[in-house]
């Protein structure tokens, strides 16, 4: 890459540009609210650009919500499920009724003011370290997405346990593996 500069004040501000522009792009990148790619079945951890399985697929996973939170929330069973494509951590369309429902009574119903714990949880497939990271950026996009509807930062906390909790031997059991859980903060 070639700075082509006017004065050493420019030069200066070009090559700060630079850098900053490098180190985001050498930084993972931020979850993203937006249409799921599709399982593959393998774990080749590239981004996937098939459309997305129905809800009901095996491969999708949930957002768990606490029964506490539901019943505080008068959210009906059901409507408590949000969905995430194997080796995702993209929200769809889908998703985002349940979401809404969570962060407007966190931010202005019967939870204002209380804390919600997101706890990410990933399938056994791929490195410790991977599935640590991706469980958390799932926990972080809904903590974004709670955030950004009226929920405060500071009362929206989330954590991975990546594939500590996980029992699943099969796509069936590796879809429960997959998940947020939407809990009461302490």
């Amino acid at each position: 890459m070639s700075i082509s500069v006017d004065s050493p004040r420019h030069g200066v501000i070009a090559i700060a540009s630079a850098i900053a522009f490098a180190a985001c792009a050498a930084s993972k990148p931020a979850p993203v609210i937006a249409p799921v790619a599709a399982a593959s079945g393998t774990p080749n951890r590239q981004p996937e650009s098939k459309p997305v399985a129905l809800p009901d697929s095996p491969t999708a996973s949930r957002i768990v919500i606490a029964r506490d939170v539901l019943d505080a929330c008068h959210i009906a069973d059901g409507d408590g499920d949000a969905y995430f494509a194997f080796d995702s951590s993209r929200l769809t369309s889908n998703d985002l009724p349940p979401l809404t429902a969570v962060a407007q009574c966190f931010a202005s119903g019967p939870l204002t003011g209380r804390k919600v714990q997101l706890v990410g949880h990933a399938d056994p497939r791929g490195t410790d370290e991977y599935n640590m990271t991706l469980g958390q950026s799932r926990a972080d996009v809904v903590a974004l997405y709670l955030t950004a509807h009226g929920v405060s930062p500071v009362n929206a906390t989330s954590t991975s346990r990546g594939e500590l909790d996980a029992k699943g031997v099969d796509e069936s059991g590796w879809a429960r593996d997959r998940r947020v859980d939407v809990m009461l903060g302490k």
